[in-house]
């Protein structure tokens, strides 16, 4: 395969996978009822954390800085923190105890009933994800999972998920952001009209 096919297949595979997430009306209603949720908790003084491991943490820092900051209107910042970026405390609790409480510390230290978080894993196995939402569960924390099509361990946990369908962790990747920069907008809108 020559380097302009390749390119155009992956933008293809990518497509594709928004295509399938466009048809599927179960989907659209699951963004919209995420989103709205989201937005009431915001406007009701609570607040949305998210966490993920590699390419997932860094769309859930993306979609925090989008809303503690600004998406498309000048406005006052939200209460959202993606659960990673302080590292001294993600390298602490990594040696002190292990990688697998990093998300769970920090969600019991700052996390409080009624708040929310998204959990993003593109597996759903991973046991740092598993833990923080547990931990978020038992206190009271509204949690929604984003993974690929199978969902993984998250799955069995009794918590909404949205589910990416491709087992492709990029083309899985790339619908995450497209649907953090969806939730940022639609939150946007309804508090800033």
């Amino acid at each position: 395969m020559g380097d302009y096919q390749f390119v155009k297949e992956r933008l293809k595979e990518s497509a594709d996978v928004k295509h399938q997430l466009m048809r599927n009306d179960a989907v659209i209603n699951q963004i919209i009822d995420q989103s709205a949720m989201i937005t009431e908790k915001l406007r009701s003084g609570h607040r949305l954390f998210l966490c993920g491991n590699g390419g997932s943490a860094a769309d859930a820092q993306h979609i925090a800085a989008e809303l503690s900051g600004r998406f498309f209107k000048e406005r006052p910042p939200l209460p959202v923190e993606a659960l990673h970026v302080n590292s001294s405390y993600l390298t602490a609790v990594a040696n002190d105890y292990n990688f697998e409480q990093v998300y769970s510390r920090a969600i019991q230290a700052h996390g409080r009933p009624g708040d929310v978080l998204i959990v993003i894993s593109t597996s759903g196995s991973s046991p740092n994800i598993l833990k923080a939402a547990a931990k978020a569960m038992e206190m009271g924390i509204s949690v929604w999972g984003w993974t690929g099509s199978h969902g993984g361990h998250l799955d069995k946990m009794g918590f909404p998920l949205l589910k990416i369908p491709s087992d492709i962790t990029p083309r899985i990747q790339e619908c995450h952001i497209l649907i953090g920069h969806i939730l940022c907008e639609y939150i946007e809108n309804s508090l800033f009209p």
